[in-house]
């Protein structure tokens, strides 16, 4: 099935409320093996010129991973996500993610094409503070393989 290219531009609406917490933060570091202590000790963290502990820079895919997924379970996508593999994915850092941060997760579909028989459905989340500021914006590219 083509994706419909009338698609492009559709928004949904944004997540619950997301505080980010300093033990996620630590646990998330500690998954990727990354032992920097700006990501567990406010002391480190402060000393780099940050308020708080931040978050390791993938740790944004904990938000938009989930708030991605309404695009996805749309109805009107059509997408067979049986027939999905993750293309590409990318983190544009407005700030770092901090702890103690309130963050809401907006999704839209960013870009639809189909290439030898594929359907690529690119979709941006953008992470926002409950009071609007930018923090993260990610992008994400999945690709529907067709049929044999």
């Amino acid at each position: 099935m083509t994706l419909d290219a009338g698609l492009v531009g559709r928004s949904y609406p944004p997540s619950a409320v997301y505080e980010v917490g300093r033990e996620k933060l630590a646990e998330f570091a500690a998954a990727l093996g990354d032992r920097d202590p700006v990501y567990r000790d406010p002391a480190a963290a402060r000393a780099a010129g940050h308020p708080d502990v931040i978050a390791p820079p993938t740790f944004a895919i904990v938000l938009s991973l989930g708030a991605g997924n309404v695009v996805v379970e749309d109805p009107d996508v059509g997408i067979d996500y049986s027939r999905v593999v993750h293309g590409e994915q990318r983190f544009t850092h407005h700030r770092p993610i901090r702890a103690g941060d309130r963050l809401v997760a907006t999704a839209s579909v960013a870009a639809v094409r189909s290439m030898a028989g594929n359907d690529m459905l690119t979709t941006r989340v953008d992470l926002a503070t409950e009071a609007g500021e930018p923090v993260c914006t990610t992008t994400s590219m999945l690709v529907a393989r067709g049929g044999a």
